[in-house]
């Protein structure tokens, strides 16, 4: 009998990895995969020359498409690839945008180590989402699909104003609002797009509380972390608002609870996910006591940006190889060696700060890890200009947010 760890080296030899190139810092994924002797294939459409040096060297084969929104040139890529290298193992994009698009490839490509194109209801319908949270025993803001303004007007009849609107199959905070009077529902039902399945819950008063993890074919977490965002991204986005959210320090064993609950209704297995939850701010009937957790969305990729790294920061590993090792081996030995709290600053540029960027990197320098401007594509929700700091306590944390924050 072979090993469990040799048998998946074994069998794990072609991985395809889908847009290796973008978000910048997902070629590190590629960096692992290729460290455990895997065949890394990506498939993107930038061109070859200008896909970092890093990812390059990282890569067994790269093939450009004209274009990633097309179906049928990544379909052609794929088969190319199977052509020359064999069946593929793995099939991935850890990213949000791409998650329907990777199931149908698996399915038509029969990659069974993934989500298929029938598993996606389940997991990209907030509307659906809501049953699974209902068989992990967690709580969840009442809902409503929308189809006409008499409708709604019977919703929120039920629920009372503000209300909040998005579409039941979206990505991040896009096309999300908060409607605050029948004034504000006219208008959405103006605006709305037509082609778009919109769902309407009833507002939650609470910051957002999330659960990273990485887990294995068994269904058993490998790596478990946690992140809170006091700002409603929604806002961020509509309002044109700075953007914070720090890694904590330590996991709170109710979000923990709640994350493995959430996991094994939903069958997680072979992934890295980014569970999100709401911590109440106040008693809210129907939801629960203050400082209650609430569902809010599951999402089966790692948490966007510059998180992974940020996890990373604030406990001393890679979640990178974690992954990588989950692919190859189903296992990891890559241990947590620290426990900060890592701060997300995004600044919005044309407010008028108290600290310029040479006062915040003075005076926090030594707590920096990562400094840079947000590509546009990303700045409605991370803000223009990204400081990425570590602090051993919240008191620190706290006063890094009011410093930066502070404005003229």
């Amino acid at each position: 009998m072979i090993p469990r760890e040799k048998e998946a080296t074994i069998s794990m030899k072609n991985i395809i990895f889908i847009s290796p190139n973008f978000p910048a810092n997902y070629w590190l994924f590629c960096r692992e995969l290729r460290a455990n002797g895997m065949n890394v294939l990506g498939i993107g459409d930038e061109r070859y020359e200008r896909l970092s040096q890093g990812l390059r060297e990282n890569l067994t084969e790269y093939y450009k498409v004209d274009n990633l929104e097309n179906y049928d040139s990544v379909y052609r890529a794929v088969a190319f690839l199977i052509f020359k290298y064999g069946p593929i193992d793995w099939l991935e994009s850890n990213n949000e945008y791409w998650l329907e698009r990777d199931a149908r490839l698996r399915t038509a490509f029969h990659i069974t180590s993934g989500y298929q194109e029938a598993d996606m209801p389940a997991i990209k319908l907030k509307s659906q989402m809501k049953e699974y949270y209902r068989r992990a025993g967690i709580p969840t803001a009442r809902y409503h699909i929308v189809e006409g303004l008499e409708d709604c007007r019977a919703f929120i009849s039920q629920v009372g104003y503000p209300v909040v609107v998005k579409p039941d199959n979206g990505v991040g905070a896009s096309d999300t609002h908060a409607l605050r009077s029948d004034e504000a529902l006219l208008k959405f039902f103006e605006m709305k797009d037509p082609k778009v399945r919109y769902i309407m819950e009833e507002y939650v008063y609470a910051e957002v509380n999330s659960y990273d993890a990485i887990y294995d074919s068994h269904g058993e977490p490998m790596f478990e972390a946690g992140n809170v965002t006091p700002m409603s991204i929604m806002d961020i986005v509509n309002d044109g608002d700075n953007s914070i959210y720090y890694i904590l320090r330590d996991l709170p064993e109710d979000t923990r609870a709640a994350g493995r609950a959430t996991a094994r209704a939903f069958g997680v297995k072979s992934r890295f996910i980014h569970f999100e939850f709401f911590r109440l701010t106040r008693d809210q009937a129907g939801l629960g006591k203050k400082g209650d957790l609430v569902g809010l969305e599951v999402n089966m990729r790692p948490s966007g940006g510059y998180t992974p790294d940020m996890i990373d920061y604030a406990h001393g590993t890679n979640v990178y190889k974690v992954w990588a090792d989950m692919v190859a081996f189903d296992k990891t030995s890559i241990p947590e060696k620290d426990h900060y709290f890592c701060a997300y600053l995004g600044r919005r540029d044309g407010k008028r700060f108290v600290m310029s960027h040479e006062d915040i990197m003075r005076t926090y320098g030594a707590r920096m890890r990562l400094v840079g401007r947000i590509p546009q594509v990303l700045s409605g929700a991370m803000g223009n200009q990204m400081y990425i700091a570590v602090f051993p306590t919240r008191e620190e944390m706290d006063r890094f947010y009011q410093d930066t924050l502070a404005c003229l």
